[in-house]
């Protein structure tokens, strides 16, 4: 186990400036003994706070659960010790899952770790903060409209969102189960695909959950043919503003899959208007944090006044408003389904901006393009790319159709 004392003396030494972990076992994890024989087996991983981890408190970064201590592994986790990780603690993240600075009252802000002073992106900052950081190879968050992939693709890791219902929410605090998944963030793609895999077992107390299709894995046996393979570029993606740096990335990785044989085209998604869906779906979630949490309303203790606020809003949307957000999303849903009808994979940036800086304004539109794969319940990777700029990296995603993971992975890794 000297491999885990010197990722926990590291993060003794660091992470008091980066404040990726919340709560460090480092007992449990010394005493640990890997379990299998597989590739992950005795690698460090961290969990986010809202996923439960038996002995360790599951706060979800609000208030209210602060003293909640986890009695049981989620099913999620007890995948990840069958599979031989060793987990290292619980991680940081943006209030309730419900924002994407990971700047949280009560509990601290974290860091990038590219950059001293930068958001780590939310709602799984600390767990893409510790990747960048080095102190665990993979760390688990949760995603409802791109909170793993914005913070992968602010601190220049991989995140790998799946499609709905293959991995189980059941001891993991919900924000909307319409939206919820359980991801994995990681240092490649491959790792990103073998820690999801692990988390994939029975849930049964997760209404959501099915069984995997027969054959089904997250990692590729080999590498995907990219000749003839079909990469849509969703246009609305394409008219809508974004770094320069972004546009520039999107493009070269497009040119990169074409001169591998792809045919790479763009996608016409005219019931897509990414701002207009992304506030239809901000308004879901927040009805179904307001159903599912309606005690931290209006308790000043429990929750952030923003937080409260947020819930309150939901609750008080009303149905026909609350219907046409749904009729809104059915039809998003529809038309990315009908362009991957047509194309294999759709590529575009992760989000329309890189990480800024804590203290200024969160954008609006950074959920504007993952959300997409979350209406959809769609599988979802985002991966680096170098910016040509030479400042922070920039991050691009793939989406594919239902249960084609490993299909992303492998292309995810052709691209890197």
């Amino acid at each position: 186990m000297r491999d885990i004392a010197a990722l926990l003396n590291r993060i003794a030494q660091q992470d008091g400036a980066i404040g990726a972990f919340w709560q460090v076992d480092a007992a449990g994890a010394l005493a640990a003994t890997p379990r299998g024989d597989g590739p992950l087996r005795g690698l460090a991983i961290g969990i986010k706070d809202n996923v439960d981890v038996a002995g360790l408190q599951a706060t979800a970064g609000i208030a209210a659960f602060r003293q909640v201590v986890a009695t049981l592994d989620a099913p999620c986790v007890r995948g990840l010790r069958e599979a031989g990780l060793v987990i290292l603690g619980k991680l940081a993240m943006h209030e309730g899952a419900l924002g994407a600075t990971t700047d949280t009252p009560g509990f601290g802000r974290c860091m990038n770790p590219l950059r001293a002073g930068f958001t780590p992106g939310g709602s799984s900052g600390g767990s893409a903060a510790a990747v960048a950081a080095g102190f665990v190879k993979l760390a688990v968050g949760t995603d409802t409209m791109g909170s793993v992939r914005i913070p992968a693709g602010y601190c220049g890791v991989v995140g790998l969102k799946p499609t709905r219902g293959l991995v189980g929410r059941s001891g993991v605090v919900p924000l909307s189960p319409a939206l919820d998944a359980v991801g994995m963030l990681a240092a490649t793609p491959r790792l990103a695909g073998l820690g999801l895999q692990a988390m994939v077992v029975q849930d049964l107390a997760d209404p959501a959950w099915r069984p995997t299709p027969p054959g089904w894995q997250a990692v590729p046996d080999a590498p995907p043919r990219l000749a003839g393979l079909r990469i849509g570029l969703p246009e609305p993606a394409l008219a809508a503003a974004m770094e320069p740096a972004l546009r520039a990335a999107w493009i070269a990785a497009a040119d990169r899959l074409r001169a591998a044989g792809a045919v790479v085209e763009k996608v016409a998604m005219p019931a897509w208007d990414p701002g207009a869906a992304r506030r239809a779906g901000l308004l879901l979630l927040e009805a179904e944090a307001a159903a599912l949490h309606p005690a931290l309303i209006d308790d000043p203790a429990a929750a952030s006044p923003g937080f409260r606020a947020a819930l309150a809003y939901g609750r008080d949307a009303g149905t026909v408003r609350l219907a046409r957000a749904q009729f809104r999303l059915r039809e998003v849903e529809a038309s990315v389904l009908r362009a991957l009808d047509r194309f294999d994979l759709l590529l575009m940036p992760t989000a329309p901006q890189r990480a800024f800086a804590h203290g200024t304004p969160a954008p609006v539109d950074q959920a504007d393009f993952t959300a997409l794969a979350n209406f959809a319940g769609l599988p979802s990777i985002a991966l680096p790319w170098p910016a040509e700029d030479g400042g922070l990296p920039a991050s691009l995603q793939l989406v594919g159709r239902p249960y084609a993971e490993a299909l992303l992975v492998g292309v995810a890794e052709a691209l890197g």
